[in-house]
This record gives C-alpha cells, sequence and structure tokens, in this order.
C-alpha cells in the first residue's frame, strides 16, 4: 500500500512506501525543493481532498548518494534545517581548569608537606622555622624523623648490680643506619622466667636513659648511641629478658 507525504517547504505531495519511511527513521528529502522533512510526520489521506501528485516522484530518502545531482547543485548553498545543523561545542574556560590543577597541587603539597615535615626539616633545617611557623598553628610539633626499621639495637647486656641488691643494669647500644638524625626510640624491656613467660615489662622512654640537653639532637645520621639504665627488680624472678626498640604512635 502506497503512502502519501506532502514537504511542508513546498506543498509538492508524493507517493512513498513504507520501507522507505522506515529505512532513516522517516527521514526523507524532497526531489523538488531539497527540503528534508519527517516523511511521518506529513503524511496525509490521499483521499481527503484532491491533491496534486508529482507524476514522477522525486522523493529520496535522506541519503546524499541516492540525490539528483541537479538537486545537489541547486541546494549546497542552502541552509540545513535546525535539527541537522552541527551543534557548536560547548564553550570551556581554561582558566577555572588551571586554576583548579593549581589548588589541587597546592592541597597535595601541603599534604606532603604535613606529613614529611620531619624529613623535610631534617634534610633541609632552613625549612625548620617556616615549617615550625605553621605548626604552631595546626597545632602539631615539627620533630626529627622516626623510622624504625632504620634504627637497630647494635648490642644489649643485662645484670645485676653488685653494690646494690635488686637492681640490675640494662646496658645497650643504638644504631642509626639512616642518612638523617632520628629521634631516640622507646626501648620496651620484658624480664622472663625459665619458661620465657614474662615476669615484669617496662617501657624506657628517651628520658628515662637520655642526658637532658641531648634527646632533642637524636641520634647523629649513622651514629650510634649507649646507655645504661638501673632498674628495680626485687619483685620479679628473671632469668632472661627480651628488648626491643619502637616509636609511640
Amino acid at each position: 500500500m502506497n503512502l502519501v507525504t506532502r514537504c511542508p517547504a513546498c506543498g509538492t505531495a508524493f507517493r512513498v512506501q513504507r520501507d522507505q519511511l522506515a529505512a532513516h527513521f522517516g527521514t526523507v528529502r524532497c526531489g523538488k525543493c531539497g527540503s528534508v522533512f519527517n516523511g511521518v510526520s506529513a503524511l496525509v489521506e490521499e483521499g481527503a481532498e484532491r491533491l496534486s501528485i508529482d507524476p514522477s516522484p522525486q522523493l529520496g530518502l535522506f541519503d546524499p548518494s541516492r540525490r539528483p545531482a541537479q538537486s545537489i547543485a541547486a541546494r549546497d548553498d542552502a541552509p540545513l534545517p535546525e535539527f541537522m545543523a552541527p551543534s557548536e561545542p560547548a564553550r570551556g574556560r581554561p582558566w577555572l581548569w588551571a586554576l583548579a590543577v593549581l589548588l589541587a597541587a597546592a592541597a597535595l603539597g601541603a599534604q606532603a608537606a604535613y606529613r614529611y615535615r620531619a624529613e623535610i626539616a631534617a634534610f633541609a633545617p632552613w625549612a625548620r622555622a617556616p615549617l615550625a611557623a605553621a605548626c604552631e598553628r595546626l597545632r602539631c610539633a615539627v620533630l626529627l624523623p622516626r623510622r624504625a626499621d632504620l634504627m637497630s639495637i647494635e648490642s644489649s647486656d643485662l645484670q645485676a648490680d653488685p653494690r646494690r641488691e635488686g637492681l640490675i643494669v640494662l646496658h645497650a647500644v643504638l644504631r642509626n643506619r639512616s642518612g638523617l638524625a632520628q629521634e631516640y626510640p622507646a626501648l620496651e624491656l620484658t624480664l622472663t622466667d625459665d619458661g620465657g613467660r614474662p615476669v615484669l615489662r617496662r617501657v624506657l622512654l628517651p628520658a628515662d636513659y637520655v642526658e637532658p640537653g641531648r634527646s632533642s639532637q637524636g641520634i647523629a645520621p649513622g651514629g650510634e648511641a649507649a646507655l645504661r639504665v638501673y632498674l628495680d627488680s626485687s619483685r620479679a624472678r628473671a632469668t632472661s629478658y627480651r628488648l626491643y626498640l619502637f616509636y609511640p604512635a
């Protein structure tokens, strides 16, 4: 069954088949004026009124390769319908993106400076004062680096004090294997019995084994620090001990 569609631009009516309309979702081109329109929405009833049907149908599907050469030459300069006009790309604002990138980079740099402020101050002493000033507002402190994996106990010894009963003396040597000065670590000493069970445990902070005034200097890069601590063991019967270092959270 043939259908009749009318060009809304020039009013010419053409017969068209269903498969022609279905080929490009109903989009067709008038063979007389070259206008592009939707053939489905422009369908008319052939018997409703006297239609001047073009005896030689020039209705073409919306396909430039199927258009007559004369129509192409005549309509090359015709403006395209609004729905076919290429959409203009949205105008961006490059300065907004540049500002966003700069702000993100500044925020990332500030986070890195806060996280590694101790390492930065140790590597570049001139940066300690600005970092300390910033930490006053952020309620933090610029300490020496704390890398327990680069700090080791080179030797240790625990003996009873021959001069005073119930006292033991801990001797140990700490070594900083880092290329930067490091803060003195905390030490955990555990006294154990014959079965290896702990009978006494004590945590030694730097203030317990470092002379006043030296703690802030830390252990020099590649340097060693010897310590000696007296402990009361009169309430524990210990035969062995364990010692390891750590940095409090």
